[in-house]
């Protein structure tokens, strides 16, 4: 793995990111829109991946980084859950659920491989120099 320097080149932050653009699409449709309770908790949930791969990056050991990739990893479980109850209520339909949870699954996966990764070597990630 090639160092990265920060944040935004990790490609589960990447994809997270692109999960917070979907959920958000979908949470403006007329009848999600007006759910809000579950609009806006699954619209936390999916910033929260994101902002927890980052904040855990900014960290700068892998202990912490580890940490907050945990709890990234929580929140897109969280996402799942959420998509399940948008699919029951009828704001998503079943090809766009399969979408999303195959988007989430693969954030997951990516997260993982990256808690993997960072337990078995000694590298640790260097935030962006803010003094430049």
């Amino acid at each position: 793995m090639s160092k990265v320097e920060k944040f935004e080149e990790l490609h589960a932050w990447q994809k997270a990111r692109a999960l917070v653009r979907e959920v958000y699409t979908i949470t403006e449709r007329p009848g999600f829109k007006r759910d809000f309770a579950l609009r806006d908790q699954v619209r936390r949930s999916a910033i929260s991946v994101s902002s927890n791969i980052a904040e855990g990056f900014a960290r700068r050991t892998n202990k912490e980084f580890v940490q907050f990739l945990f709890m990234a990893h929580g929140s897109i479980a969280e996402v799942e859950a959420q998509l399940y109850a948008a699919l029951d209520l009828g704001y998503i339909g079943q090809p766009e659920f399969d979408r999303l949870y195959a988007l989430c699954y693969e954030i997951s996966k990516m997260v993982m491989g990256l808690i993997k990764y960072l337990r078995s070597h000694s590298a640790t990630p260097q935030p962006r120099n803010s003094g430049t």
